[in-house]
Order: C-alpha cells, then sequence, then structure tokens
C-alpha cells in the first residue's frame, strides 16, 4: 500500500550565524492510508516543526515531501496554500474555534476556506457533526460547549473538506481523561478510512492504545519507531519495526 503522505530526509535551519539551530535533522516519515500515527517526543525534539512542514505550513530547508500524488518540494507559498487546503485538516489543543459563530458555523468556515459552494456548506457541516455525534449542539456556540464538545468541533471541522490527512497537535492536552479517551476514540475511528492518514502529536501515554504507529523524535531526529498489532481492548502489546 503506498503511503498518503510521504516525508523524506527532512532538513529544517532555523535562524542564522550564530543563532543558527537545525531544529531537524533527516527526519523521514510516512504515514498509511487507515492508520493513525502518533509522534511523541520532548519538549525540544522537533515535533511542532515537522508537524507544520507536513501540513504545508513552514517549508524544509532541505527534503522532499509528498501529499498523495502532490509533491509539495518546491512550490510557491500560493501553491503550499492550495495544497494544504485541499489535503490537510488540523485540530489543535486549544480548539481555534470562532467564538462568535456556532459549531455549524465553524464548520462552514473552513469550507468556505477550502472555495466550496456556499449552497453545499450547510450539508456537508451536518454530515460532518453527525459524525463525531454532535448534530444536536450545531447551533451552539462554542461558550456553551464542554473542552471535549469543543474539540469535536474541531475534528469536525477538519474532516468537513474530505482531506488526506489530518494533523492533530496535542488533541488531548487541554482535557481531562475521560474526554480525552473519547477524542482519541473518534479519531481513531475516523483513521479507519482507506483514503486517510492520521497524525498525533503528543505527550499523553493514555493516547498509547488507540494508535496503529508510534514514532519517537529527539533532537531533531527520529529515534524509534513501533507498530501496534491491534487496536484498543485487545491487550496487544506494540511491536518494533526497527
Amino acid at each position: 500500500m503506498e503511503p498518503i503522505l510521504e516525508a523524506s530526509n527532512i532538513v529544517k535551519v532555523l535562524g542564522s550565524g550564530a543563532a543558527e539551530v537545525r531544529a531537524l535533522k533527516g527526519v523521514s516519515l510516512e504515514l498509511m492510508p487507515g492508520e493513525l500515527t502518533l509522534l511523541m517526543g520532548p519538549s525540544g525534539s522537533g515535533k511542532t516543526t515537522l508537524l507544520s512542514i507536513l501540513g504545508c505550513i513552514l517549508t524544509p530547508s532541505e527534503g522532499t515531501l509528498r501529499i498523495g500524488k502532490n509533491m509539495a518540494t518546491g512550490l510557491t507559498s500560493e501553491g503550499m496554500a492550495d495544497l494544504r487546503r485541499r489535503h490537510v485538516g488540523f485540530v489543535f489543543q486549544s480548539y481555534n474555534l470562532v467564538p462568535t459563530l456556532t459549531a455549524a458555523e465553524n464548520v462552514m468556515l473552513a469550507l468556505e476556506l477550502r472555495g466550496t459552494p456556499l449552497s453545499e456548506a450547510p450539508g456537508i457541516a451536518e454530515n460532518a457533526l453527525k459524525q463525531v455525534k454532535l448534530a444536536h449542539r450545531a447551533h451552539a456556540y462554542p461558550s456553551k460547549l464542554s473542552g471535549g464538545e469543543k474539540q469535536r468541533v474541531a475534528i469536525a471541522r477538519s474532516l468537513a473538506g474530505s482531506p488526506s490527512v489530518i494533523l492533530a497537535d496535542e488533541p488531548t492536552a487541554a482535557l481531562d481523561s475521560e474526554n480525552g479517551k473519547a477524542v482519541m476514540a473518534l479519531l481513531s475511528e475516523v483513521a479507519k478510512d482507506k483514503g486517510r492518514g492520521i497524525l498525533v502529536v503528543t505527550h499523553d501515554h493514555r493516547t498509547l492504545s488507540y494508535a496503529d504507529r508510534l514514532v519517537r523524535i529527539e533532537d531533531g531526529k527520529i529515534v524509534g519507531r513501533a507498530r501496534r498489532r491491534a487496536r484498543p481492548g485487545d491487550g496487544a502489546a506494540a511491536a518494533a519495526d526497527h
């Protein structure tokens, strides 16, 4: 099976001269369709920089990035933005919902940015909220939603444009244990779509049982990879790939 995202030998240099920092030192990473991959590592290991490059927000100093059939390497900033809008969905720790918009309107705003016709947006938003079991909260404002509900709206927003890649940055960090597990169970379910791959950046070891793959990064380099044999509930341990 072909990776849905493939990053090869990614190097990212930040700053210059005496302030130069090599944030990433030749990182290679694949996301497979139908799988949820966890990226774990200590603060300052390069997780956020790598996530920004995979999401076509930052350009690597060296290396190549492919999403689906599309090469991101060498694109202009406009080309990167277009690739990001069409193929990448984001989920953030802080939800990033617009407080003056309802749950449905927050999802529709993302669709508008992707160029979805206005006549189609309400139906797509409704279906996305149904997918995260929040159709009954479509007209609620963020201030009236719990933390878990806000994160599910954020996941619905990321799903609405049918992206091939979803990148989640610490999606459980602001949630209690029960809501954190619910969000990871939802992402795990969403990841079963064979047309999509999901990467979750996290420090939260409670998320381990939801992963198909685990990648560890330290000091800008991949230091370990493991593949789980099964999903939650069957007691299987992770097996090292290499």
